[in-house]
């Protein structure tokens, strides 16, 4: 399918140079048939070159080598010696002891049910008279018996359960706070530096010299095909200069001595006003009072032995004797008795020392002065090494391009940031625009599609 182009597409395509005609011949040379040049404008190369330039003068700096100092410790008394007595509270220890508040008693009693009747002594002593062995009776053995019952009372007893003894109190020592001023830093002399003094100064520094080049004007005149030809125009670019700030000496570093006063410090000290003391405070001694039960009178009684025939004459009483045996009571009582005596240990308490730091000179302070380089920087400047000229190159024409090649560049421009508008395929301002600014900031000639620029596209026919 064959494409038609309007005159305008191929007016673009037709070279767009600045005109040097001296350097570019008449025809492209090495050309071959179906291959379509155009001249355009091939640009100025440059190189980046160095130079140094001088930014601060030189000067000289100002060293001070300070004073040397020794450090010396000094030994001050803050707490004089003294003796601290601690008292050592006597020791118990508790001791239990079964005490007896009621004795075994055997009795004999009417019966050997729980509440019979006791019997009394004169009893007793008959039946001992009738020849009964009442000591070796056994408890459950039983008798007639006559009695008077047995009486008993119940008294009170003081148990002692902590000895008297005396217990210390100590008085701790007074003392009063008093103040002492040491020197820790003897007089001295300092010098200090003063510095120099700089000023801040600009210079202008040549970065790219005057030049001029040729660039494209318009003929009113001119047809849409470009038959009528190229106006160039030699338009004179200034010179570029960058402005650096440099440091100047105004005034150069100096020093000057002053006097340093001795540094004194108030330090606070104990002073003893009484020593420690130690007072005994009598303590009485602990008792308990307990509650005994005491035998006051025995039981008489009157007995024949129940398990004995009695000759009819001999009357029973009606009362029957047995022998019953109660068991001892007893309690625990707990005594706290004196283990240890109570005692003052005595302690020396040496005298309390405050090591103070002071510092002792040793060499006053010293001048030096080093010089110091001036500084350079180097700057980047542009020199130029071939100037704008005008050449043949091999671009895409009637002959050899297409809505598809068109599209391919639109979409290579797109996809590099330049915005070459929708791919279909015309070449319209948008396209134009866009392949005129990749080619200047690529470095490329401009004025046509050449292969050159094809190939920083990356496209391929």
């Amino acid at each position: 399918m064959k494409i038609k182009y309007s005159n305008l597409l191929v007016a673009l395509l037709l070279p767009l140079t600045y005109i040097k005609a001296q350097e570019a011949s008449l025809t492209p040379t090495d050309a071959k048939a179906g291959e379509c040049y155009a001249r355009v404008v091939l640009p100025a190369q440059y190189e980046t070159v160095e130079e140094q330039v001088m930014i601060k003068e030189a000067s000289e700096e100002i060293s001070i080598i300070p004073a040397e100092y020794k450090t010396a410790e000094e030994e001050i008394e803050v707490i004089p010696a003294t003796k601290k007595l601690t008292p050592i509270p006597a020791t118990y220890k508790e001791v239990a002891e079964t005490i007896e508040v009621k004795p075994v008693i055997r009795t004999w009693k009417t019966s050997l049910k729980k509440k019979a009747l006791p019997v009394s002594k004169t009893i007793l002593a008959a039946v001992g008279t009738a020849g009964v062995d009442l000591n070796n009776s056994q408890p459950g053995d039983c008798y007639k018996e006559y009695f008077v019952p047995r009486k008993f009372k119940k008294i009170t007893e003081d148990i002692l359960v902590r000895n008297e003894h005396n217990e210390t109190e100590m008085i701790p020592p007074e003392f009063e706070i008093v103040e002492k001023t040491i020197v820790i830093k003897p007089a001295s002399k300092e010098i200090i530096e003063v510095p120099a003094v700089y000023e801040e100064t600009e210079e202008q520094v040549l970065v790219e010299a005057e030049k001029s080049v040729w660039k494209k004007g318009q003929n009113p005149a001119q047809k849409v095909s470009g038959a009528t030809g190229e106006i160039m125009c030699l338009v004179k670019i200034p010179a570029k200069y960058k402005t650096i700030k440099k440091r100047v000496l105004k005034t150069p570093a100096t020093t000057k001595i002053v006097e340093v006063q001795e540094e004194t410090q108030v330090i606070e000290v104990n002073k003893l006003l009484t020593d420690t003391q130690i007072k005994n405070i009598p303590m009485p001694a602990v008792y308990v009072t307990i509650e005994k039960t005491q035998l006051e009178s025995e039981a008489s009684f009157s007995w024949h032995n129940a398990k004995d025939e009695v000759k009819d004459a001999l009357k029973y009483t009606g009362h029957q004797i047995c022998l019953t045996e109660e068991p001892a009571e007893t309690t625990e009582v707990t005594k706290i008795v004196l283990d240890v005596p109570a005692r003052v240990e005595e302690e020396v308490l040496y005298a309390t020392y405050e090591v103070v730091t002071v510092q002792k000179l040793v060499s006053e302070n010293k001048e030096v002065k080093t010089p110091i380089e001036a500084e350079y920087k180097m700057m980047k400047k542009r020199k130029k090494i071939s100037a704008t000229h005008v050449g043949w190159k091999r671009i895409l024409c009637q002959t050899n391009m297409n809505k598809n090649i068109i599209s391919k560049i639109q979409t290579a421009l797109n996809e590099k940031g330049y915005n070459a508008g929708e791919a279909d395929g015309l070449l319209g301002r948008g396209t134009k625009n866009a392949l005129d600014k990749f080619q200047r900031e690529s470095k490329l000639a401009t004025g046509g599609i050449t292969y050159e620029t094809l190939g920083a596209l990356n496209i391929t026919l």
